[in-house]
This record gives structure tokens, sequence and C-alpha cells, in this order.
């Protein structure tokens, strides 16, 4: 998961950082000093300070080992962790967003019970399915330090003055509709369709119950199940008339701004912009629920990010006492309690909902729970990142009318299936 960042923020990239900002400047996973280097990405001062924080936290636990803490903006880490994959310059410590775990899992060292022994970390410590955040191929390569899922975030503004109902926990698709249709009116939508992975794809599995890859790990766009489903979610524009469609493919954030802005009733998104979404700019009050539940259940997956060990670190003990501190209690306490993401340590998880403000706090807490209750591991392909890169510029395509759900979701699966 990112970190929390203003969600009306320009996409563009931003300057690249020299290759050192993910390299560790040996070419073995370390330093040259032998100090043990920790990758994240930063969106903003705020988040590095954030991280610097953590990074005192652990020192702390640390005393001898000289840990150094190494950022790069969102876009820019992960195109330059492919480089320094290549050249086996990755630091000891590389932090990984789950959903891209599956691309970069040669990069990382498995991790044994002795590893997680010396680490001072138990698989108890962490939320249910927690841990599958940093597993792949039945192998853990790393330790999740946030647990999220998606979402409906709803402008309860807007839903109370168009009369439209209020969603419920445990709601259906059927009630989903019905807000969507009711609460659109002529000056707003009812609902904002997404063009980012998950805040797409998160109501077509919820609805059919199946995930686009398959148990196997192959592609499976063209699941029957999900791919009507899919279909379904893009006639939210196109049949339904419920949703605008995107301006064009660079609008990432598309569905997203269209809510918080006050353009849209509700829209998915997911948990770690709830705080974001409780303090809108727009100003209006905002609730949040759990996805709809389909005719096979409720289905949903749990996403996040973790910390991996660089195979060819030189300091594999320090870098694991390290790792064990970055997931440990202090230091995952002090992210709950600051709001910014929702830990994956399972003790701490209700230390964020006490951040909150008491007239958020119960609700929030009851969406999280009934969100979390029974999510699934994600599944995905070695070339997951490409196949939503090329999805998404057809999207738009879809929503505007000049093009059939059907036909990307087959075009794609050919391109990138097996």
């Amino acid at each position: 998961m990112r970190m929390r960042t203003p969600l009306l923020a320009s996409t563009a990239a931003l300057a690249m950082l020299g290759l050192a900002a993910c390299g560790s400047g040996s070419g073995s996973g370390g330093s040259d000093d032998g100090a043990i280097v920790w990758d994240m990405w930063s969106g903003s001062q705020a988040d590095t300070d954030a991280l610097n924080e953590t990074l005192e936290i652990v020192k702390k636990e640390n005393p001898d080992v000289d840990v150094r803490l190494q950022t790069a903006p969102w876009n820019d880490y992960f195109t330059k962790l492919t480089t320094n994959m290549s050249s086996g310059n990755l630091a000891c410590l590389t932090s990984m967003n789950g959903q891209r775990l599956s691309t970069y899992a040669d990069a990382f060292e498995p991790l044994t019970d002795a590893d997680l022994k010396t680490a001072g970390i138990s698989r108890d410590d962490f939320a249910p399915g927690a841990l599958d955040i940093m597993t792949y191929d039945d192998q853990l390569l790393g330790l999740p330090f946030d647990v999220s899922t998606m979402l409906v975030y709803y402008n309860k503004d807007l839903i109370d003055a168009a009369g439209a109902p209020e969603p419920k926990i445990g709601w259906s698709f059927d009630d989903f509709e019905a807000t969507a249709q009711g609460a659109t009116t002529d000056a707003t939508k009812g609902f904002a369709v997404g063009l980012g992975e998950f805040q797409w794809m998160a109501l077509p599995i919820a609805m059919s119950g199946q995930q686009p890859v398959g148990e196997d790990g192959t592609l499976a766009l063209t699941d029957p199940a999900f791919a009507d489903a899919a279909t379904w979610y893009s006639g939210l524009v196109t049949d339904q008339e419920v949703a605008l469609p995107a301006a064009s493919a660079s609008d990432t954030g598309w569905g997203e701004n269209q809510y918080s802005g006050g353009n849209a009733a509700m829209a998915v998104d997911g948990t770690w912009n709830a705080v974001s979404y409780l303090g809108n700019d727009a100003g209006f009050d905002a609730g949040m629920v759990d996805l709809p539940t389909g005719e096979a259940g409720s289905t949903s997956l749990v996403l996040g990010s973790g910390y991996g060990i660089a195979k060819g670190c030189e300091n594999k003990e320090a870098a694991l006492k390290v790792l064990g501190s970055l997931v440990g209690k202090d230091a995952q306490d002090a992210m709950a309690t600051s709001g910014r993401s929702y830990p994956a340590r399972a003790e701490s998880q209700p230390l964020y909902f006490s951040s909150l403000d008491k007239s958020v706090r119960g609700e929030v807490e009851a969406a999280f729970d009934a969100a979390f209750a029974d999510v699934e591991a994600q599944r995905s392909t070695k070339d997951w990142d490409k196949v939503n890169t090329a999805l998404q510029p057809d999207l738009v395509s879809v929503y505007n009318g000049q093009a059939t759900m059907t036909d990307v979701l087959g075009q794609t699966q050919q391109q990138f299936g097996e």
C-alpha cells in the first residue's frame, strides 16, 4: 500500500533521483562501509518525516547497526528497482508493495522460521491473512508492515439530499444499484468508476467471486463469471448511466477524485485513504462500508506492503534484526497511533481507531471489521504490472463506448495469457 498522499495531487512522475536512491552502492545488498540500507518510497515530506520517526525507533532497538534510509517517489522507486534488480544492486532491506511482489519475487531471500526467530518475530504477531501479502509461490519473501482492502466510500450529504438509500454493512449488489441510481441527479452521479487496478476490479471480483488470476497462477481475465461482472461494471457508465466516463487514461485517479471533489456519491478505494476521505477538502460528510456481497458470498482481497531482504545481502543477521524492528511493536504502534496506515501487527490495530475522532471511530472500525472479515490472498502473474498498464487506457475506451469490456479483456488475455 502506498503511504497516504493528497487525493487530488498530480500523478505526473517527479524528477528522477540518482540510481543510488534504490541501490546499495556495493552490488551486494549492503553498502560499501557495511551499513544496512533501507529503501522505501515516499510521496511527500510528511511521508519522509514519518519514515524517519520509524528509523529512530529502529536505531534505538539496534544501537550496534548503522541503518540508513533512502527514499524515492512511488513511480520512480519501482522504475529504479527494476534497474537495480537486473544489476544485483538492491538494498539489504527493500520495501515492496504486495501487488507487485510477483514481478520482483526473484530479488528476495525466502524467510525461514529460523530467520523469523533471529528477527524476533512470530507468525502469530500478524493479523489473519497479513503474511499472504509478502508470500509468493508458497514462499514467505518478507514481512508486511500494513494491511488494506477495498471499501465503498460514500457522500452522506449527496445521498441524503437525493433521498437515496444509504449504504449499509452487509449490503447486496441490488442495494448498491439502488443507491447509485437514486443518488444520480442532473448535477451529480451516483458512482465514480475507477481506472486503478483494484479501484475497478474490486466490484467485479466481489460480484463474481472470481479473481482475474486462476488458482494455478495463470491469467484468467476471460473467466466467464469475472468477465460478466466486469461487463456489468462498465455498464454502470454505458447502460445504467449512473457514472461518468473517465476523461482520459492520464487521469489515473479519476474515480477517487470525482468522489473526493463531491461530484459522485460513491467510489471504491482502499482502506489506506480512509483518513483522507474523512477530512476531504470538499467538506462533505463521508461514510464507508464493505463491498457489496455477490451470489458467491463476500469476496475481497487482502492487500498491503512489506519489507524483504535482498538476495546477496552480506550481513543478513543484522538485516533480519532491523526487519524485526521495522515490523515490531513500537514501530507498528507509532504507525497506528498516527493514523497513517492500518498496521499488519494484530495487537497494534486497535490504536489506529483510537487515533480517529470519536464521532467517526465506531463507524470506521465497523467498516474495517466487515471488510477484513473474510479476505483472501491476491493472486498475480509474473507480468501483472504489464497487464494493468495495458488495461488502463483501454478502460477509457470501454467507458466511452468505443470498445466493449469483453473485447478488451479478450485482447489482454491473448497478449499476456499462457
